[in-house]
């Protein structure tokens, strides 16, 4: 399984292409010898995400991106179904409000930041700043951004900044104990497709589609085009991205749920070990309630 790390991780995007990673790879896995590996996968996340928050040198920031379909909620509930809510948060990024909108792109997400030992989960997260309004340029125009009074305005030198942003924003947060996994579920046009059409037969999911899903649809070109350059521009080896093959639900949490594990692994968290003082403390406590 920690092939898995090597085969799907992007540290630097110089020869970068999303054309080089199948939607459908299984990496020989059988979807009925998934379940097993997955809960024990959980449980050893469970039992380090606990040491994570004693430890309390490090936070963990989980991102997700990924086209509409591609099985996010359901990755973030299956890989994250282990873990203490105590010492995880999970945040859905949505349009920007009015207030979000009078500051810079990145105030938002610092402001959902995990605290030291805590695991933070970004469904969608900053990314969308580089995707959707580069799909949708006219969306720019509602940040009240210096210079930029129309789409025209809009060169590849500001892409360039904001690329720029997003790199020193990350690279900060790791020099201060923050780890970074993110992750791009990797799914075909044709499995967006089936799903949508589920969830168009299914009264039970009728409310997970939209009209504007088909809307989008119509520019997964330039989506894709967009998640590369963002891909290209972002993966270091401080942060890399991880390409997730999404058309088999049952591999991409498979796939997730381990690489989480093997980066909390690497971090070699320990439980706290108390001074001599406080341990002392302890035995006297343990000796008034024996008496007791």
């Amino acid at each position: 399984m920690k092939d898995i790390i090597k085969k799907f991780k992007i540290t630097d995007g110089e020869n970068f292409s999303l054309k080089d990673f199948d939607p459908a790879h299984s990496d020989g896995f059988k979807k009925e010898d998934a379940e097993p590996v997955l809960q024990d996968l959980i449980k050893q996340t469970f039992d380090l995400a606990a040491t994570l928050y004693a430890d309390n040198r490090y936070s963990l920031l989980i991102i997700f991106q990924a086209m509409d379909a591609a099985g996010k909620d359901g990755a973030i509930a299956h890989t994250m179904s282990g873990l203490n809510p105590q010492g995880c948060e999970v945040y859905s990024f949505k349009q920007p409000s009015a207030e979000e909108l009078d500051h810079d792109f990145l105030w938002r997400h610092y402001k959902a930041l995990p605290e030291c030992g805590r695991i933070g989960v970004h469904n969608r997260s900053h990314y969308e700043n580089v995707l959707i309004t580069k799909v949708h340029p006219e969306l720019l125009l509602k940040e009240h951004l210096h210079g930029i009074d129309s789409v025209k305005e809009v060169d590849d030198a500001f892409w360039e900044r904001r690329y720029e942003s997003i790199r020193s924003f990350e690279k900060h947060l790791v020099n201060n104990g923050t780890i970074i996994i993110k992750f791009f579920l990797n799914v075909s046009k044709d499995e967006q497709k089936e799903r949508f059409l589920k969830r168009i037969e299914d009264p039970k999911k009728n409310w997970k589609f939209s009209a504007e899903d088909i809307r989008e649809r119509e520019f997964w070109g330039d989506y894709m085009k967009a998640y590369e350059k963002a891909i290209k521009e972002t993966s270091t080896k401080q942060c890399p991205w991880y390409i997730i093959p999404a058309d088999k639900k049952w591999f991409t949490r498979l796939a997730i749920s381990t690489i989480i594990l093997e980066i909390l692994k690497d971090l070699d968290l320990k439980y706290p070990v108390l001074p001599k003082e406080e341990k002392e403390k302890l035995d006297e406590a343990r000796k008034l309630l024996e008496e007791k």
